[in-house]
């Protein structure tokens, strides 16, 4: 791991989840956009990773926070029993956050870079 890559983790790990969240739609958004360079797409495919792992790495730490307040109501509330409840309360809620920006969209702009990418021929 390079010092450049290695301080970007350590940036990306000091945003907010709400921070993060945004840079990573931005992201999505210049890659959609066409505009960028396949070199600049791949960096910024690179960052977006990396911010989308921080973000659910921040929804996995609340959803333990709320697992361990409200002890007892993991059948039906915290999701954590993969209780149908749960999924409906913090699953699909929290996973749409976090795939407004790595959803379909971002999932569409990797496939068109893997399409031009060299090294899989």
């Amino acid at each position: 791991m390079s010092a450049d890559s290695s301080q970007a983790t350590e940036e990306i790990s000091e945003l907010s989840y709400e921070d993060a969240r945004d840079e990573l739609v931005g992201i999505v958004a210049r890659i959609e956009g066409g505009s960028a360079s396949l070199e600049e797409s791949m960096t910024l495919w690179e960052r977006g990773e990396a911010l989308a792992a921080h973000c659910k790495a921040k929804l996995d730490q609340a959803q333990q926070q709320l697992d361990r307040a409200a002890p007892g109501a993991g059948d039906e509330g915290t999701g954590s029993q993969t209780g149908q409840a749960g999924d409906e309360r913090t699953g699909s809620q929290t996973d749409q956050a976090v795939d407004e920006g790595t959803g379909s969209q971002a999932d569409q702009a990797g496939d068109a870079i893997d399409e031009d990418d060299p090294a899989d021929d």
